[in-house]
């Protein structure tokens, strides 16, 4: 008899467990939508926080991260994904480890998870990207490779953003790549200062805006001329 009632009691138990913890992931996917609605950014990380702890998965877990990582919190974008790359890792996944590892300045780590991109989908943008981390690894065979790749593949219609300025603006990629080629250029000749001129020129041609590439090209300069100087 003591058995029956303990089982009973544990049975109504798990019911009444199961029951609010129904409830409580009706109540956050409904709390959820409206923060989507009202373009809460900590309403939705809230809401997706619970829904996690409630009924977890790879997909709402990876949707938080991505949450996290469009409010510039890359630190906890990382601490709810994770940093090791792994090859079962949604395409979102890798993409959240690749673009925050660079945020916070890791260019290694960030390299090996664009690289695993770019071998599920190539795009002149991934190429982008790892050229620039290639350059600033010191890897300027691999950038070379990358650059001649985006040039090739950058249409008209594809730009790129800069942040270097209070306001932020937009160029060609193609143009960009060609900003990259002229700094790959000059890191694996310093002497030929004149090469690494003429590919920012290019830059310069197909987007005269591109502020980056006036100031990569005046440092440029200047280093010539104090090159020329010394050796008088």
């Amino acid at each position: 008899m003591k058995k029956t009632v303990l089982l009973l009691l544990l049975f109504v138990g798990f019911s009444g467990i199961s029951q609010t913890n129904n409830e409580l992931l009706k109540h956050y996917n409904a709390y959820y939508k409206e923060m989507r609605l009202q373009g809460d950014v900590n309403g939705v990380i809230g809401a997706l926080t619970h829904l996690n702890v409630l009924a977890p998965s790879k997909e709402r877990r990876d949707t938080l991260a991505f949450v996290y990582m469009n409010n510039g919190q890359h630190m906890q974008a990382l601490n709810t994904i994770g940093v090791e790359k792994n090859t079962n890792d949604s395409d979102l996944a890798v993409q959240i480890k690749a673009f925050s590892l660079k945020a916070l300045n890791q260019p290694k780590r960030a390299l090996e998870h664009f690289e695993e991109l770019y071998s599920r989908n190539p795009s002149p943008y991934l190429a982008y990207e790892m050229a620039d981390l290639k350059i600033q690894t010191g890897d300027m065979n691999g950038a070379t490779t990358n650059i001649e790749y985006g040039i090739a593949n950058a249409t008209d219609e594809m730009k790129y953003a800069f942040y270097e300025r209070q306001q932020p603006y937009e160029v060609s990629l193609k143009a960009a790549f060609y900003h990259l080629k002229g700094l790959a250029d000059f890191n694996m000749d310093k002497e030929n200062i004149d090469a690494a001129i003429a590919s920012i020129d290019e830059a310069l041609k197909i987007a005269p805006n591109f502020n980056l590439a006036s100031l990569s090209k005046q440092a440029l300069e200047s280093r010539k001329e104090t090159a020329e100087e010394d050796k008088n």
